[in-house]
């Protein structure tokens, strides 16, 4: 369909032990059942003393990814941004490469293009995009026209599908799909519930991790989700996600990173998209640095597409 993919979770190897009904803990590599669902962590996450109730409660109503993008409307920015739209064989038919800044003062924002280079039919004769992948990219880091009246607060903002339609309505599920992992989107026929994968119906299909490693020089946990190898094809059918990884600051909570790779086939749409998200901090504020995506989709009446885009920021500034 016509979003990109978002999410996050984990798993380990096992050794088991017994079980109460809500938290159980097993030695080295260990599960742990929150609810009827079991989180397997490594040893390391054992030694660490993790309390594994409140990490998964964290992980549900985690804002800091949201809030990442969500500074991008009150900085100043430059961006890389490198896109490029595949034939059905994988042979780039239409790219764009372009250097583009993004300024802020008085309470609004707007954006120059200090470079651009096209290939092949990106624009049409009015300079649309030709390509709802673009179309969605633009809908993230360009700002065409001055925008107004912004803010990066998270707290009391919610999403929804209300008054919105066509492009509009898109953006929103995508928004819902990208920053609330693990929850049901209205709207996006035959998978709302099944990305829901913190809830029950969703969740027995998943195997769940916590580890800790080192991300970029930062040590993390590391929150994991794939689908339980011993799934029927019924029940494979039922997947959206098919991996998603979030790497958490052990000190700051903060987000370091996200990983996404979601398919899907209803016979009206399908879709198979994997996505990359690498976090800095500016100051005080946590913002996105790189983003990789790499995807197609198919809706009924409509051209299969496929795209491959990169975003890179830099130069943040703040007024």
């Amino acid at each position: 369909m016509k979003f990109f993919p978002l999410i996050s979770v984990l798993l380990i190897s096992a050794v088991t032990v017994a079980q109460t009904d809500s938290t159980v803990l097993k030695r080295d590599t260990v599960p742990v059942v929150i609810g009827k669902k079991a989180v397997t962590l490594k040893e390391v996450v054992v030694r660490s003393n993790l309390n594994v109730p409140a990490f998964i409660d964290r992980i549900k109503e985690d804002t800091t990814f949201y809030k990442a993008f969500r500074n991008l409307k009150v900085l100043g920015y430059t961006a890389l941004n490198d896109i490029r739209m595949q034939d059905k064989s994988g042979e780039v038919k239409a790219t764009l490469n372009s250097r583009s800044q993004q300024h802020t003062g008085n309470g609004c924002r707007w954006m120059t293009v200090l470079e651009e280079k096209t290939t092949g039919d990106f624009y049409d004769k009015k300079r649309n995009f030709n390509y709802y992948t673009a179309e969605m990219y633009a809908g993230l880091f360009f700002a065409r026209d001055t925008v107004c009246g912004e803010s990066n607060i998270v707290k009391g903002t919610s999403f929804t599908m209300e008054g919105k339609s066509g492009i509009e309505k898109h953006k929103e599920q995508l928004k819902m799909l990208f920053f609330n992992p693990g929850k049901k989107i209205p709207g996006i026929p035959f998978i709302g519930n099944k990305i829901a994968i913190f809830e029950e119906g969703a969740a027995e299909r998943y195997d769940f991790t916590i580890d800790m490693n080192l991300f970029n020089g930062v040590m993390c946990y590391i929150f994991k989700v794939t689908p339980r190898a011993d799934l029927s094809k019924s029940e494979r059918d039922q997947i959206v996600i098919n991996e998603m990884t979030t790497w958490f600051d052990i000190n700051s909570w903060d987000i370091v990173a996200r990983n996404y790779d979601l398919s899907y086939k209803a016979g009206v749409y399908d879709f198979d998209v994997h996505m990359e998200v690498e976090m800095t901090k500016f100051e005080d504020l946590i913002v996105p640095k790189v983003l990789r995506y790499n995807g197609g989709w198919n809706v009924i009446f409509k051209k299969r597409e496929r795209g491959v885009f990169t975003a890179t920021l830099f130069d943040f500034t703040r007024k």
